[in-house]
């Protein structure tokens, strides 16, 4: 019986993350999923949010963007197109996100991508709010 989880976080570029962890907690598409060790085998899609590791009482937090989550027992894989812990985020530059993405949803242009700008906007606050506690 495994008590503890082999957690990996890859993007197409790099290797993020590969951890022994007691628990992961990932943003699935209808919420947050908890996965514990011996976790019943899945694949899930993630959308853009936090993604929290947790070793003994030390509890840890990074953005993750689109891509998928595999569980095994004692195993968790999220393949994610963007990952990023605290310290690697740019506060400034996700800022000026935040502000581009506002314009782009409150322009009355009819060539705006909507859904695209409100995708870009919920990257650029989650960017924010973690920067902001790693600073």
């Amino acid at each position: 019986m495994a008590d503890k989880l082999n957690l990996e976080v890859i993007t197409p570029e790099r290797l993020v993350l590969r951890e022994s962890v007691d628990e992961v907690v990932v943003p699935g598409l209808d919420g947050e999923l908890g996965i514990l060790p011996e976790h019943t085998a899945l694949i899930s899609q993630l959308q853009t949010g936090v993604l929290t590791y947790r070793q003994g009482s030390d509890s840890r937090q990074m953005h993750v963007s689109g891509g998928f989550v595999e569980v095994q027992a004692d195993r968790v894989a999220v393949l994610s197109d963007v990952a990023e812990r605290p310290e690697e985020i740019d506060l400034a530059r996700a800022e000026r996100a935040r502000e581009r993405a506002d314009k782009r949803l409150k322009s009355q242009n009819d060539e705006v991508d909507f859904r695209r700008a409100e995708l870009k906007m919920q990257r650029a606050m989650i960017r924010i709010q973690l920067a902001g506690k790693g600073h």
